[in-house]
């Protein structure tokens, strides 16, 4: 297990968000991404929760921001060195923000995003 603190965390999440393609961050609408210690379900590395940009319609407004969680304890609990903590914060932003996008599990997983 890799031990960092909350700020450096945090850190490396904004590193892989900033890692997105401006053209994709700017279509991103109504997100909030978020660090959080442990998730409500033993496991995730992230969870994605909202609607989705492919299913949004006429009807979508007024809503709250979806949320995307990143688990910092999970993470870190399946890395072994700092290195690969930064790997799999990347992974799994990118893997949340494609499900804001309408990509489902089965395709990142064929993209090697899972």
């Amino acid at each position: 297990m890799v031990k960092l603190t909350p700020a450096e965390f945090e850190l490396l999440v904004q590193d892989a968000l900033d890692g997105i393609p401006d053209e994709l961050g700017a279509m991103m609408n109504n997100v909030a991404v978020v660090v959080e210690d442990d998730p409500p379900q033993p496991g995730l590395l992230g969870l994605y929760q909202g609607v989705p940009l492919t299913q949004r319609g006429q009807w979508y407004a007024g809503v709250l921001p979806d949320r995307i969680s990143i688990y910092r304890n999970t993470i870190c609990a399946v890395c072994e060195t700092p290195e690969e903590v930064e790997r799999e914060v990347r992974v799994t932003v990118v893997h949340e923000v494609a499900h804001h996008f309408g990509i489902d599990d089965g395709r990142l997983h064929e993209l090697g995003w899972a």
